[in-house]
């Protein structure tokens, strides 16, 4: 096996990787992934000790202990572009070493739970709710960069969701990918599951009209209609089916959990923001440091 060429993998001059700035020793095995760069310290403001901070560009890093469980948390910014260096630089951290710039011969796993917010594309998914994603579809083409295979009944979801959401020219070739079953269960004992849509964008891509009318006006209705077998699709965002893609890709467990912060069905938007997503911080916290 030869070293991965300088300009492949790109370190620092501390030794850290090129965007995130991190050394292997500053990560945790349990990694809690925000978009915004403030929400980090609304999640480590609960840690009962932080060993690291780190800021680099809109990757912000703590990494401390909560109940004796070591946890990092880190913003991606927001979009599957940024999920790709985050995904690909902290496995880096954990499976390539350095020194040597080799691959190393046991590969870890690593435990990646996203708290997000999102868009409800059904009526009874309400402002304020939490949905966790039992599969991410995405319209970004991120995966389609990777040699991602489909389980058999994904592919079946996929198909369908090609001819009844998909049905005219459509600006992306969608992908799927599903979250970890294991660490679904883990965590998740009260949340509603549902397909997310990953979109490369937040208005004309996810059917907002500002003063650009979107080319698939019918997008939304008909996401909202779409089911297969127990599955519907339950909400909008711009992460999931990319950290689904290439934590499969890499060998890592990952889930994502958004709480809702618009209805698009019935046009609301949370009165309090905040107190939602920080409570879904604390109840998630307390199931993660049990892990």
């Amino acid at each position: 096996m030869n070293p991965i060429p300088e300009s492949e993998l790109i370190l620092n001059e501390d030794g850290s990787i090129y965007h995130l700035n991190l050394r292997p020793e500053m990560l945790a095995d349990t990694i809690i992934i925000v978009g915004d760069p403030d929400r980090v310290t609304e999640v480590s403001k609960h840690f009962d000790t932080i060993e690291y901070k780190v800021a680099k560009r809109e990757f912000v890093t703590h990494t401390g202990y909560l109940n004796n469980k070591r946890l990092t948390v880190l913003s991606t910014g927001i979009g599957t572009d940024n999920i790709d260096i985050v995904f690909n630089e902290l496995d880096a951290c954990v499976n390539i070493d350095f020194k040597t710039r080799l691959i190393n011969p046991i590969k870890k796993s690593l435990d990646i739970i996203r708290i997000g917010t999102a868009g409800s594309l059904q009526a009874d998914l309400k402002v304020d709710q939490v949905v966790i994603s039992s599969h991410g579809i995405g319209l970004d083409n991120l995966a389609n960069y990777y040699l991602l295979e489909n389980e058999v009944e994904d592919t079946y979801l996929l198909e369908k969701f090609k001819k009844e959401v998909l049905t005219s020219v459509a600006a992306s070739v969608p992908y799927i990918s599903k979250g970890s079953t294991s660490l679904m269960q883990k965590i998740d004992d009260q949340y509603q599951r549902g397909i997310t849509l990953t979109c490369p964008g937040f208005y004309g891509p996810q059917g907002r009209e500002l003063r650009l009318p979107p080319r698939f006006p019918n997008l939304i209705k008909k996401a909202s209609n779409f089911s297969y077998e127990e599955y519907r699709i339950t909400n909008f965002e711009m992460e999931t089916a990319g950290i689904y893609a290439l934590g499969k890709l890499l060998g890592h467990q990952c889930v994502s959990v958004s709480a809702i912060m618009a209805n698009r069905i019935e046009h609301s938007f949370s009165v309090n923001p905040k107190k939602t997503i920080e409570k879904l911080i604390v109840d998630l916290l307390e199931k993660i440091s049990q892990l």
